[in-house]
């Protein structure tokens, strides 16, 4: 690859300067001559490239980059493909935080009731550009972090002929966050579970066990700005036997997050909104040609780092260990091999070799990842196809959701308010 295309599809979010900055950051590595992005919001499409020219100019790469709304166009000749797209844009997450909180139920963009219509309105789209990859760039690799980004690896690796890999930043400052707690680098972590839903079940040092002090001092994973948190008890932890993801406090202090969520005056897609046209508003000033820090409110930390390091890993064929959504293929003896989870991988030219964890033994972590998985899996069929009993199932087998009748209920008016993004659920 002596031309090498990099494509950004959903480019005009504010997150794009994160992934040029790491272009640039790593462009002895990566020689990059031709940026595509993609957008179907002309007018952030617009301001945001505008910003990533600036940068590449300011940085004296000669890398072409190119605006356009034309999928085919985005597509042609890329090597690589980042997808970041938020269908229905913010206003849609919004509904999803909000409407939830009607019926006693958290609004979350990635977990519960939420996160399920956001996968429902995502699949498809994705869906389509992996048919469209498959025609003009078959051999490119498709690296995902949309949200919910476990669920879409689920489809995208099991009903798509195209190389992809899921990817969430979540690991990357968990591991981060982990090590500045015990004041340690370099550490070996063994990470398992499924996306924002997930643990660090082992630490070593030398082969010295760390978890174990990790466990006794209520060591927590660095959090993310897109959740309220309160932090996971010593006692929670040590009954858990593992550190567990920020997201999880949905799951184990659900009742404080339902209150803190009902009490609020703007929910988080409202906050994001506001950050967005902030950021946007900055980013229109032709002076500046740096990723300005007010980013760092989004929530997007190291996502350039996680992306674009995978990308070198692949290039460049540096047998890395990175922790990616990916199908077990038997890594974890107590999953199906199609399952997509969130494991160590090493990556490489070929792809992705999942680490094998053997004889894993946490009951309490294998059981709810089991659970969740076969709501994933009810969710992928019920996105594909329009099945409204499997999307029942989902939602009734879901720890955040359960009750049928309330369930149901939110459902409708959920699926009524979203119409315009769900024509599977037309029939």
């Amino acid at each position: 690859m002596s031309n090498l295309k990099l494509t950004i599809i959903g480019a005009g979010s504010t997150y794009t300067p994160e992934l040029i900055e790491g272009v640039i950051e790593r462009s002895a590595n990566l020689p990059v001559t031709e940026i595509a992005l993609m957008d179907i919001d002309k007018r952030k499409l617009d301001i945001v490239g505008g910003l990533c020219k600036r940068m590449i100019e300011k940085a004296g790469l000669k890398t072409e980059v190119i605006l356009t709304m034309d999928l085919n166009e985005a597509l042609e000749r890329a090597d690589f493909v980042l997808s970041q797209i938020r269908v229905g844009k913010l206003a849609c997450r919004i509904l999803d935080e909000k409407i939830p909180l009607k019926y006693g139920f958290i609004g979350q963009e990635t977990t519960g009731i939420g996160g399920f219509f956001k996968a429902l309105r995502t699949i498809p789209a994705l869906l389509n550009i992996t048919k469209q990859m498959e025609t003009i760039c078959p051999e490119a690799w498709l690296i995902n972090f949309s949200n919910p980004s476990g669920i879409l690896a689920q489809a995208l690796q099991n009903y798509t002929k195209i190389k992809t890999i899921g990817l969430c930043n979540v690991p990357i400052n968990m591991i981060a966050g982990v090590e500045k707690s015990l004041g340690e680098t370099n550490l070996d972590i063994e990470y398992v579970g499924l996306n924002h839903l997930s643990y660090i079940t082992g630490v070593k040092k030398e082969g010295k066990d760390l978890l174990g002090d990790a466990l006794l001092q209520g060591v927590n994973g660095q959090g993310m700005k897109n959740i309220p948190l309160q932090g996971f008890s010593s006692e929670l932890i040590q009954t858990i036997g593992a550190i567990p993801s920020s997201y999880l406090e949905y799951f184990y202090y659900r009742d404080d997050k339902l209150k803190h969520l009902m009490e609020e005056e703007k929910c988080r897609g409202e906050v994001c909104l506001d950050i967005e046209e902030r950021l946007l508003t900055l980013y229109q000033d032709e002076n500046l040609s740096v990723k300005p820090k007010e980013l760092e409110n989004r929530g997007g930390a190291r996502y350039s780092e996680a992306a674009i390091s995978l990308v070198d890993a692949i290039y460049n064929d540096k047998q890395e260990v990175h922790v990616v959504n990916t199908l077990n293929q038997g890594a974890l003896e107590f999953m199906a091999e199609d399952d997509s989870v969130e494991i160590s991988a090493v990556i490489g030219k070929n792809g992705v070799r999942p680490i094998p964890i053997k004889g894993f033994k946490n009951k309490h972590i294998m059981e709810l990842m089991k659970t969740v998985k076969a709501y994933e899996r009810h969710t992928v069929e019920a996105a594909i196809h329009g099945d409204e009993a499997e999307a029942m199932q989902a939602l009734l087998i879901h720890p955040l959701v359960g009750d049928y009748n309330k369930g149901r209920a939110c459902f409708n008016e959920m699926k009524q308010a979203h119409k315009a993004y769900l024509p599977q659920f037309k029939n």
